[in-house]
């Protein structure tokens, strides 16, 4: 499956016309009829691919098992859709780590600063050991968490300035952060100078100079038109997140065993399909970045890793999640602290 950058903005009728009404994979009188939301454009691979797993799930299941799509934060914030999700209101949800980890504190650790340097790394600790150690810590919190975590992306740095070619580039450089301590404390120990804007207001404090630079995927660096107020984009990789495909633990287990092994089924290869979707996205937005006059470079981690090291960055994540969840980490990037 081709995903171009036009197909994420959804621009195709088709597109249009959905997000006024959910996907739904229609069955009659189906036994369960179970909803799924997320926040990401309708068009996006993730939508694309789950509504390829809820017309196989209905196929399998001969029409027992419904599943309607919310697309787009058409049932509300993240949070939102947390609390729903809990409560039982929606049955599956997808999240990123970094935000599941306001429940889950250990989910945000797939995001720790220059841990992974590239996909290959990121699979085998997320489909491995990592993975499943986070998934554990879900499963305390009565949710299910399905075996292959989505992709959202590594996070790329921008900037009106210069390139950041390593981390004394990162001194005094004023950078837009969400509002998150994971981020703020990995700027501070580069001596930048994080600031936590709104997404919405991200475009005009880059054009007004309130500050520098920003980080983010590349899909959102293209689709917010942010190379219009950036020059520079540096590969940074310097931290990356996927969505965890969530369940309700009393919805889950209300589907009989046979119906919940055919659900996970088409949930793991829905999502295995939506990392190669978006592996060959970020391909081709590298390309229309440097179209639209970007300046992309690709500096090295090890320099970056031995700061946050020093200045004991990886130190304190350590405390916070525990050696054991440490530990595991480490078996899959080396040791960090």
């Amino acid at each position: 499956m081709k995903v171009s950058r036009r197909t994420l903005l959804g621009t195709s009728a088709f597109a249009t016309a959905v997000v006024a009404a959910p996907w739904v994979a229609r069955a009659q009188s189906a036994e369960f009829s179970y909803k799924y939301a997320n926040n990401l454009p309708v068009a996006h691979p993730m939508n694309v691919r789950a509504k390829e797993m809820a017309d196989a799930i209905k196929a399998e299941t001969n029409g027992r098992v419904e599943i309607q799509i919310f697309p787009s934060n058409q049932l509300g914030s993240d949070t939102d859709m947390l609390s729903q999700l809990r409560s039982g209101g929606i049955e599956f949800f997808t999240l990123s780590g970094l935000i599941l980890s306001t429940l889950v504190p250990v989910a945000s650790i797939n995001g720790i600063g220059f841990a992974f340097p590239d996909y290959p790394s990121v699979w085998k600790a997320m489909d491995g050991e990592l993975g499943q150690y986070v998934r554990n810590q879900i499963a305390k919190a009565n949710l299910v968490a399905m075996e292959k975590i989505w992709d959202n992306g590594f996070r790329q740095t921008t900037s009106s300035t210069k390139p950041i070619q390593g981390p004394e580039d990162l001194k005094g450089f004023k950078i837009r952060v969400p509002v998150s301590p994971l981020w703020t404390s990995m700027y501070k120990a580069f001596d930048a100078a994080p600031a936590s804007i709104n997404f919405s207001e991200v475009y005009t404090a880059l054009q007004t100079k309130v500050v520098d630079g920003q980080e983010n995927p590349l899909a959102i660096i293209a689709t917010a038109k942010l190379y219009e107020v950036q020059k520079y984009c540096s590969l940074t990789n310097h931290m990356w997140d996927g969505f965890w495909f969530l369940a309700n633990r009393r919805a889950w287990e209300r589907l009989p065993e046979n119906l919940r092994t055919v659900v996970a089924k088409h949930v793991n290869a829905a999502g295995l399909k939506e990392r190669e979707d978006v592996a060959q996205l970020n391909a081709g937005l590298q390309k229309e970045l440097t179209d639209k006059g970007m300046v992309i470079n690709q500096p090295k981690a090890e320099a970056f890793r031995d700061k946050l090291r020093t200045a004991g960055f990886y130190a304190e994540w350590k405390g916070k999640y525990g050696d054991e969840a440490w530990s595991v980490l480490e078996k899959y990037t080396g040791k960090l602290s």
